[in-house]
């Protein structure tokens, strides 16, 4: 049986980046999965991959920050498989504009709040009540290595908006610890995904961020989605209210390997 076998699991941001491999990986593992996305049709395609493969999706089209596509899309699991078991809250923007304090434009840094911590709060709202009409569940929600120490390279309200997943991460758990539901945060270092090879399409703009990692390298959506595994399955049954950082050494470091 697969680690995640009989459960359903809803992923965020999934038409594309670590939410793609996620959800193809969860569905390898035996779970059904609701893979939404802003862009339905690549949530559509993901969903497409998954059956071919002989697993079991539904693709939904969501805004993380509106409420009523939120509800709609926990109640495409509960619908249509019956539970739900696993809700990982994936999707994050980070705009070229999220620059330091005096100069991230307040639209910025309102829209950047909406997606990465209000859509998060509002997943988490959705999801609770499906999950203890389904006997529990596994939240699993993605902050950031840069929640956790401060960059002269400013992303002043991306930086923010994770540093509040990881509060709400760690309160959500406490609050539903006895009630069956765990809930973990994801502290990523930088990820080889389209949005970062955007981000840093300059090369000395890449180096000046590579030469911070001990491990040498960025790491990989599969990387990424391997911790989300681990979280959402019962392999961690005694675990809720961690924040697993996964970066290549950076939070260990002081001076890097030469």
């Amino acid at each position: 049986m697969g680690r995640l076998e009989g459960k359903v699991a809803v992923i965020t941001g999934a038409g594309g980046g670590i939410g793609r491999v996620a959800a193809l990986r969860f569905a390898a593992e035996g779970a059904r999965v609701v893979v939404a996305d802003l862009d339905g049709g690549r949530a559509a395609s993901v969903a497409a991959e998954i059956d071919a493969a002989g697993g079991t999706a539904t693709a939904v089209t969501v805004d993380v920050a509106d409420e009523a596509e939120v509800g709609a899309m926990v109640g495409a699991a509960t619908s249509t498989y019956g539970r739900l078991d696993v809700l990982f809250n994936n999707a994050g923007i980070f705009p070229d504009d999220d620059g330091g304090v005096l100069d991230t434009p307040p639209g910025t840094w309102a829209r950047v709040m909406d997606v990465n911590l209000k859509g998060v709060w509002l997943g988490c709202r959705a999801a609770v009540p499906a999950m203890l009409e389904s006997g529990g569940g596994s939240i699993v929600n993605v902050a950031s290595f840069v929640a956790l120490m401060g960059a002269a390279t400013a992303q002043i309200a991306y930086t923010a908006s994770k540093g509040g997943v990881l509060a709400l991460t760690r309160e959500l758990a406490v609050e539903y610890a006895r009630q069956g539901i765990r809930a973990n945060s994801i502290c990523p270092g930088p990820i080889e995904t389209p949005l970062l090879a955007e981000l840093l399409a300059d090369p000395a703009r890449r180096q000046r961020r590579l030469v911070h990692i001990p491990l040498g390298r960025f790491g990989r959506p599969e990387e990424i989605a391997a911790a989300a595994l681990f979280l959402a399955s019962d392999e961690a049954s005694f675990v809720t209210g961690s924040a697993l950082v996964v970066d290549g050494g950076i939070t260990a470091a002081y001076v890097t390997p030469e």
